[in-house]
C-alpha cells in the first residue's frame, strides 16, 4: 500500500497532467486584474486620502510630468538615506514619506506663505 497516487489516477479524463502542470505557471495577476499601468502608477507616486483632500480644496492638478518630476525628486531622497521630504515645485510643495512613495500632504503658492514645514529631514527643490 505504498504506491503513489497521482490525480490521473484519483480522477481519469478529467485533469490532464499538461492542465495541472501550467496552473503553477499562472500569472501572478488574474487576467481582469489591475492592469500594468496602475501597477507602474502605485510605484511611482501615491496620494493619500490627506493628500487628495488638499489638492482638490487648494485645486492643485497634477499633470504626468509633475507625477515623473516628484518620482524622480523621491530616488533622489532614498538614495540619500531621507525618510521625509518636502519636494518644492514651481507653486507646488509636497511632504512625502519615501520608504512608501507616498504624498503625504500638498500646498499651494499661497499655503507655502509664512509656513513653518516640521518632520522632515530633508529638502528638495525641482525645477
Amino acid at each position: 500500500m505504498t504506491d503513489r497516487l497521482t490525480i490521473g489516477q484519483l480522477y481519469p479524463g478529467k485533469v490532464p497532467p499538461a492542465a495541472v502542470r501550467n496552473k503553477a505557471l499562472a500569472p501572478a495577476y488574474p487576467p481582469n486584474g489591475p492592469s500594468f499601468q496602475r501597477l507602474l502608477e502605485n510605484e511611482l507616486v501615491r496620494f493619500s486620502q490627506h493628500a487628495e483632500m488638499r489638492l482638490a480644496q487648494r485645486g492643485i492638478e497634477l499633470q504626468p510630468d509633475h507625477l515623473t518630476k516628484i518620482g524622480s525628486a523621491i530616488d533622489k531622497a532614498a538614495s540619500k538615506g531621507a525618510n521625509d521630504s518636502l519636494i518644492i515645485m514651481s507653486d507646488m510643495a509636497f511632504i512625502v514619506n519615501v520608504k512608501n512613495r507616498t504624498v503625504v500632504t500638498a500646498m499651494d503658492s499661497a499655503s507655502m506663505q509664512d509656513n513653518v514645514f516640521t518632520q522632515i529631514d530633508s529638502a528638495i527643490v525641482v525645477s
